[in-house]
């Protein structure tokens, strides 16, 4: 069951980052973020709703709650490092970067966690992390020096924003113990959102809001929608699974996603692009076994 989740979570994961793309042109990246976040949270809560647990979130315990909120904080870094990352850059390039997070999750989890580090596990990741470097490759064409600088700031905030998702994973299953998932959903959710309102009102971006259009704000919504449901169903996989196995599966998201962006956005893809995600597909395949 955690695997269907997780394969499920990783579907709505690949659209979230196109629909953000489309909804993130011309509209502060850290505004954006805080729009999709109101549509996570309605959704975090409707689920709390639906399956009863609204009582339960009164009878957490204090250790789980610190976890809960640590895991919101570096949620919310990770999300302003990566749209910042796709309004300047490629989806293609960086969701790639941005999901390398698999590699130090996996690591994390048989070092904190203390996971076993079976064959099938190692070796998935393994040819996972080949595959998103591969993905990643480099670009032999002259560019500007403003182009460059450009790219070398996109791919910083990407490999930032796989930093940070990986020590949410880890510190989301710590807090995840004896908690509904869906509850724990909420509660992250409920973090983020303050954080991410928090930047735009200290930025003084949230006069922008007018601004947005109706286009922006449709595909920005859809984009909240999609990630809450990823989320509903990665948190669900996460809570019966193991981190080690469930991440990586989550991590497939990489290929639907740039399969939707040569589709969708009309971005081209190159032999190195086609390689990588012939590995990620392989190694997700030998954690499904």
């Amino acid at each position: 069951m955690s695997i269907i989740l997780a394969l499920l979570a990783a579907v709505f994961a690949s659209f979230t980052a196109i629909l953000a793309k489309i909804g993130i042109e011309k509209v502060d990246s850290n505004l954006a973020t805080a729009v999709r976040t109101i549509v996570v949270v309605i959704m975090a809560y409707l689920m709390v709703v639906i399956t009863g647990e609204t009582e339960s979130i009164l009878t957490i315990s204090v250790k789980s709650y610190i976890f809960l909120i640590l895991s919101g904080l570096t949620t919310g870094l990770s999300w302003i490092c990566f749209f910042k990352a796709i309004q300047i850059g490629d989806v293609s390039k960086v969701v790639p970067i941005d999901k390398s997070s698999v590699v130090l999750t996996i690591l994390l989890s048989f070092i904190i966690l203390r996971e076993p580090a079976t064959a099938l596990v190692v070796s998935g990741g393994v040819i996972i992390s080949i595959g998103t470097f591969v993905l990643i490759g480099k670009d032999r064409k002259k560019t500007s020096k403003r182009k460059v600088f450009n790219t070398k700031s996109y791919i910083f905030l990407a490999v930032l924003s796989a930093v940070f998702a990986a020590a949410t994973n880890i510190l989301a299953k710590l807090g995840i113990e004896d908690v509904d998932s869906n509850v724990a959903t909420f509660i992250r959710t409920v973090v983020i959102i303050i954080f991410a309102w928090g930047i735009v009102f200290f930025q003084g971006t949230f006069k922008e809001l007018k601004k947005i259009s109706k286009k922006s704000y449709l595909f920005l919504f859809l984009s909240g929608a999609a990630t809450g449901f990823s989320w509903l169903c990665y948190f669900g996989a996460l809570a019966i699974g193991k981190v080690s196995v469930v991440n990586p599966i989550d991590k497939f998201s990489v290929v639907l996603t740039m399969i939707l962006s040569f589709i969708i956005l009309k971005e081209k893809p190159a032999m190195n692009t086609i390689a990588g995600a012939i590995l990620i597909t392989i190694g997700t395949a030998l954690l499904i076994i």
